[in-house]
Formats: C-alpha cells, structure tokens, sequence
C-alpha cells in the first residue's frame, strides 16, 4: 500500500471514482511547496509545475494499492504525464507520495486551475473521456493510449454535444425510453466500434423485439467549401479514402470540401477555420452555416457541421496542402462555379457534403456575390 497526491483534475470524486474503479475514502487536503498547478496552453489538461514560493493543493490519499498505482499511472501517460515521488505536506506533517508531472518540458504552463471552473467547462467531458480510457487499462500501451487520447475526447465531445433537435413531426420517444440490455466494444484503435442489444418503443405501442445493433462511435466533424464570390471560384480538396476503396471503387480518391474533426474544447465554426488554415493555407473572412447532420445514421454516430466559407481564391494558390503529422495527402482544387456545378452533372461529385454544399452555393450564390 502507499500514498498518492492526486492534483488537478483528480481533485474531483467522480473522476477519481472512474480511475481508481471505487470511492476514495480517506482523501486528505495537501500542498506541494514551491510548486503550482496550471492549465496547460490551448488545453483543459491540468499540470504541475514548480513555482518558487506557491503551494500546489491537491487531495493526498494513502492506502492506496498496487494495482491502483498502475491505474493511476495510466490515466496520467494518456495525458503525458510521468509519476516522481514528492512530500506533501498534510495537517502538519510531510508525507512522501506518488504524483504526475508533465513528460515533456515543452509543456508551457497557462492560467492557474480552478477546480470548479474546471468542473464547469470540462468536467463532463473530461469524466466521460476517462471511462473509455480505462476500459483500456491492461489491453494496449501507455504510448498508445497517448496517441489516441485526442480522439477519445473528441467522441466523448461530440457525446456531449448530442443534445437533441425539435420533435414537432418526429416522435416524442426519447434515448431513455429504450431498453439497452447489453453492450460491449467490437473495436477500439483509432476508432471504435461498439455492439449494443436492446429493444425500442414501437409506433404501434408496446417495444420491438430484441434487437443486436452495431454502431460506428465517431466524432462530430466541420465541413467547408471556400468560395470566393468576387471571382466566383470554389477551391476542392482531393485525397485518398478508405470508404470508396474498401467498396471496390476503381477510383478511390475523393474531391470534397475541406473537412476535420472537431476537437474537444472546439466550436465546429472554430475546427472550420482551423482546418481551412491547415489544409488549404486559407484564412476564411466569414462562415456561411449550411446544415448540422447525421451522415450515415443507420450505423454510425458522425455528426456533421457543414459550412461555406467566404475567402479570397486568387490565382496562384498551392496546389497541394495538409499536415505532415497527420500522414495528409492533399490535392487542392481550385475552379469556376460552372466548373464546380458541371461536377453534380457528370456524377464526379459523389459525396454527401460536396453535393450538398454546391446545391446550397447555386442557391445562395446571387446574394453572396452581390455582398462581395
């Protein structure tokens, strides 16, 4: 048995409960000299720093099992963080205890944490994220989990995000009138898939018969065409896709509009800037919104945020674009409205999202090029 000082996020029960896998009774409040705790830059993530004459608080608790230890020490390699030993001081005497710092010293130290803002803006999410991070204590590395940690919050960001449209023509049943049996996760790597058995309400009363559904767990994504009213240009990005090869398309290379992830802590208006800067080199001066959807929801839980965005397309654009870190290989695209519509004509355009952003371009073009 021994002692952890857990700080930062962990301060909080119910996230503590996730990754220790029972109540932790016995928590004492504690302080590491000459240390504080800080959001890191451009993340919810908590880290502990040194900090000449600052106490970080955090919750020390002992009795703590070896097997909790390595629970623990998983949590903490998702987010990069290393175990050390420190003495935490706790009602006037010092204990030595197990707690996490940042791996890499790039790490660079934002606000102070507040655990209640915290608890606020993140703490949902942050506690969902955990639970799908320790179903997979004892199954993959620690490296490996750090690798797809983005991913996991980004679903458990779009979970969050699931709050529900109007119901004036559809029915008023709701998630909780189902009765899920059973569920269990088919595979999880970069992405997951899950099996659920269950039974639903009927619309002719009473609930179906069991049922064994499998779901495709996704993010929630931004889609973007820039166009360019003033010149009356679109730009389209091509690449690769896994959809059309693993379909037996001769032609598996897809022209769409620029698309990503949307990130947790993101606005989907923010991931449709983010991504038109990283795959295009643009910067867009407005967003115009199409449609919020669900692509495929007969099996799948991706949500997307469609947009066209208003931008500058001047002759002379790189012709390739993407992020080396995320193995992008781009092709960019840019050509006339007619050019664009002659795409729906020929059948060349055949996804969703570009059929969908050039109908609703036809239809808004006229006023947005008299705006320009």
């Amino acid at each position: 048995m021994g002692a952890v000082f857990l700080h930062g996020a962990l301060r909080d029960p119910d996230l503590r409960r996730i990754v220790l896998d029972r109540d932790a009774s016995g928590v004492k409040s504690g302080f590491l000299p000459d240390h504080m705790v800080t959001l890191a830059q451009g993340g919810g993530h908590p880290h502990i720093t040194p900090r000449a004459g600052a106490n970080a608080v955090g919750a020390l608790l002992k009795g703590v099992s070896a097997q909790e230890v390595e629970r623990l020490d998983f949590y903490a390699a998702g987010w990069g963080d290393v175990p050390r030993e420190v003495a935490v001081q706790s009602e006037g005497s010092v204990t030595h205890a197990r707690a996490w710092f940042p791996q890499k010293t790039a790490v660079q130290p934002g606000p102070a944490f507040d655990l209640e803002e915290w608890q606020q803006h993140f703490g949902a999410l942050d506690r969902i994220a955990a639970t799908e991070v320790m179903e997979y204590f004892g199954s993959i590395a620690p490296d490996e989990l750090a690798a797809r940690m983005p991913m996991i919050r980004a679903r458990a960001a779009s979970r969050i995000a699931a709050t529900g449209m109007p119901t004036s023509l559809r029915s008023k049943a709701g998630a909780d009138d189902i009765d899920e049996l059973a569920s269990k996760t088919l595979h999880a790597g970069f992405y997951r898939s899950e099996e659920r058995v269950l039974r639903h309400p009927t619309f002719t009363g009473g609930m179906s018969e069991v049922l064994h559904r499998e779901v495709f767990v996704a993010t929630d994504a931004a889609l973007v065409l820039p166009y360019d009213p003033a010149r009356d240009r679109v730009l389209l990005v091509e690449q690769f896709r896994m959809g059309p090869y693993g379909r037996g398309d001769p032609h598996p290379w897809m022209l769409e509009p620029v698309a990503g992830r949307v990130d947790a802590g993101e606005t989907p208006e923010e991931a449709a800037h983010r991504e038109c800067r990283e795959e295009a080199g643009l910067t867009l001066k407005r967003l115009e919104r199409i449609a919020s959807y669900y692509c495929t929801p007969g099996n799948s839980t991706e949500y997307f945020h469609n947009f066209v965005g208003i931008a500058d397309l001047p002759d002379g654009l790189p012709r390739h674009g993407g992020l080396a870190t995320e193995a992008e290989d781009l092709r960019l695209h840019v050509l006339g409205f007619e050019a664009a519509m002659g795409l729906l004509e020929t059948g060349e355009a055949d996804n969703g999202p570009l059929i969908l952003s050039l109908i609703w371009l036809a239809r808004e073009r006229g006023r947005l090029r008299a705006s320009a």
